[in-house]
């Protein structure tokens, strides 16, 4: 089949990009022609592009499509870089090399239809060349789905991943109209859980999306992420290291080298269990309530490290938060929880979970704190595949996002290498955690953790308590989630997922 996948972003780095990297060579794998179109300007690079398509700086010139590489796949990927400008319209904003990247709500009506019109016109002018597609893909709410429809592309799926409706379409009804605009025509529109579902009726109540609403979470590259041995996990950080030392790879988001080696080293050289967190380092995603809980995982594990990988706005907040247990200055610690997203760049906002927790901390935290001081790295951004290589080295992941998840994309990634991931119980998280414990009971009373006035302490008790586990037991569990995982996630699967949504054959959301 011939298909059209719409992106609009890059192809590495967060978990859209991610999706549509793996969506695309699972699609290639199954033998189709792919013609993918996204603003990566190092997509060149990657050994599975076949060709690329370009045109000249201001749009002018026509398509020119340069042959790169043959295909080691039984089908071919086309990626296409439409010539948008520098303004490359976001949900999160986040330095992108090359680029101004500007959430929607800042931008004018002029800039945003530009930016429309550019991508309409390089679709169209695609299709025409390739003589039109047998199934398509829009990916986010905003804007892929009205350039499909607008460039007149038929059939063609819409995926959401999260981030366009919680933090764009919903706070912003002056995008509903685009939303309409795209869904309507659409065959399907796929999300990762029955929560992303509910929230997208409600967002976008006028066009009776229920009927053609779809189940379509991410898959895990169960090739890349799977279970290693204990005896093995320094080796693996350690070997990382040496290889981003060696060769420094995509600066895309941009990542300070160094940090990133120096990270992996000190937790390869932990002289106890290594618990990892993996996502953007903003305020949704909760990772000040794991730095706070950690002392209390470091006081049950001595010697154990905490190695956060991700990069965000809220990475200083952060840092000023670790520094200031590490010192036992918990006034300087109940300050950062009193102005929160301040720190982000946003308004004053107070963390209400963290606030409550250090308002009257347990007994001997200060000192806990106090000795797990220097234990806490910040490696910043990791490729995907870098990941891939570094999660199995850990013990247990933790997932604390206090915002809405489409889907428990790195849990289910964690699962896979047989790392227990210890989730806030909600939304696209609860429903990963839900199938983990359900076919894995012995996970049942760890792997999740309550957001609320507890959550601190509940979240570190969890943790501890797996940690707590005869090693053998772990792993024995850990290979039991891995299976798990590859019996319900897989990106062969998701791939012919996308497919039958284009021609509107879909798998039913169910409410948990």
């Amino acid at each position: 089949m011939r298909i059209l996948i719409f992106h609009g972003y890059l192809l590495r780095g967060t978990g859209s990009n991610i999706y549509n990297n793996n969506l695309t060579r699972a699609l290639a794998g199954l033998g189709h022609e792919v013609h993918l179109f996204c603003q990566d300007r190092e997509a060149e690079d990657l050994p599975w592009v076949n060709s690329i398509g370009l045109w000249g700086e201001d749009g002018s010139g026509g398509l020119k499509v340069v042959r790169l590489r043959e295909a080691d796949a039984p089908g071919t990927v086309t990626v296409y870089r439409p010539s948008i400008g520098r303004l490359l319209p976001v949900y999160v904003e986040d330095p992108y090399e090359g680029f101004d990247a500007r959430a929607y709500p800042r931008l004018s009506e002029a800039e945003v239809e530009r930016y429309i019109d550019v991508n309409v016109a390089a679709v169209r002018e695609v299709s025409q060349r390739v003589g039109g597609f047998d199934a398509a893909l829009a990916n986010h709410l905003l804007m892929g789905p009205v350039v499909l429809a607008r460039a007149g592309i038929r059939p063609y799926a819409v995926k959401n991943h999260g981030s366009d409706l919680e933090y764009t379409l919903k706070p912003n009804p002056r995008f509903l109209p685009y939303a309409e605009e795209g869904l309507e025509p659409a065959a399907a529109v796929l999300v990762g859980s029955w929560s992303t579902a509910a929230s997208l009726w409600e967002a976008v109540p006028g066009l009776d999306l229920k009927q053609k609403t779809g189940l379509g979470p991410p898959g895990v590259d169960t090739e890349e992420f799977r279970p290693l041995e204990a005896s093995q996990a320094a080796a693996r950080l350690e070997e990382l290291a040496t290889a981003i030392e060696a060769d420094p790879p995509s600066t895309s988001f941009g990542r300070d080298e160094d940090a990133a080696v120096s990270a992996l080293r000190e937790t390869a050289a932990a002289e106890g269990p290594r618990v990892i967190f993996v996502g953007k380092l903003i305020v949704s995603k909760g990772v000040d309530l794991l730095i706070a809980a950690w002392p209390l995982i470091h006081r049950a594990n001595p010697g154990a490290r905490l190695l956060l990988v991700g990069f965000g706005a809220y990475e200083m907040g952060l840092r000023a938060l670790a520094t200031a247990l590490g010192e036992g200055d918990l006034d300087s610690a109940r300050h950062i929880a009193g102005i929160g997203r301040e720190l982000e760049g946003g308004e004053t906002s107070r963390l209400e979970y963290l606030a409550h927790f250090l308002s009257l901390p347990p007994r001997g935290y200060t000192g806990a704190a106090v000795a797990a001081a220097g234990s806490i790295s910040f490696s910043g951004r990791l490729e995907h595949d870098e990941v891939a290589r570094a999660l199995p080295a850990c013990e247990a992941m933790v997932v604390p996002s206090t915002f809405p998840e489409a889907f428990g994309m790195v849990a289910a990634e964690g699962a896979a290498s047989g790392v227990l991931p210890v989730c806030a119980g909600h939304s696209g998280l609860a429903e990963v955690t839900a199938v983990l414990a359900e076919e894995v009971p012995d996970v049942a009373p760890l792997i999740s953790f309550d957001l609320g006035p507890e959550a601190v302490g509940d979240l570190g008790g969890k943790v501890a308590g797996w940690l707590a586990l005869d090693p053998g037991q772990r792993t024995a569990i850990g290979r039991n989630i891995a299976d798990c995982s590859n019996r319900n996630w897989s990106w062969r699967g998701v791939a012919e997922d996308v497919i039958s949504a284009s021609q509107s054959r879909i798998k039913p959301v169910r409410e948990p």
